[in-house]
């Protein structure tokens, strides 16, 4: 299946010139979305790991789908404010300003291995982030998951050595 006929361009979104890729067509249709859930499982089988972390927001539609594909913890990456418990955070640039995210400081044992996945990777500053902060409280990091990489943007390179997945490449 085609998946590519299902990512919709937004000209302008969030700000001019930025051109958005819109995964909601792909995840209206329930063949698609199936499609796509057993590709990303399929590009990762190979891996070993204890928990998947699914970045905010979109990234947890498929994170937490995932988690239960393999029987592993999901743990929420959030943006400051959404976790009631005690957190550890990270400030990170995008390629439109500047963000933060957090997650629980409890959510990650030392020494366990954790796949991070989001939609999308455009210049790499919130997976990197994200490494970071899973890292920092103890995670290894052996792979990251994404259904889009905007490979011109480059944000493969911010992440260094990490092994990165994507199905859809632009």
């Amino acid at each position: 299946m085609d998946l590519n006929q299902f990512i919709r361009d937004v000209p302008d979104f969030p700000q001019k010139g930025i051109v958005f890729k819109d995964i909601t067509p792909l995840l209206g249709d329930p063949k698609a979305y199936r499609f796509c859930l057993a590709t990303m499982a399929n590009l990762v089988s190979d891996e070993s790991f204890d928990k998947i972390a699914g970045i905010e927001s979109r990234g947890f539609i498929f994170g937490a789908a995932l988690a239960k594909e393999f029987g592993v913890g999901f743990i929420p990456i959030r943006k400051p404010g959404k976790l009631p418990w005690k957190t550890s955070q990270v400030e990170y640039v995008l390629e439109y300003g500047t963000d933060t995210i957090e997650i629980h400081q409890d959510a990650v044992k030392p020494g366990e291995r954790v796949l991070v996945v989001d939609d999308l990777l455009a210049t790499g500053g919130t997976m990197e982030a994200s490494i970071r902060l899973l890292e920092e409280v103890g995670g290894i990091v052996p792979a990251c998951l994404v259904l889009v990489e905007l490979e011109f943007l480059k944000g493969r390179k911010k992440l260094g050595e990490k092994d990165l997945k994507s199905l859809l490449k632009y």
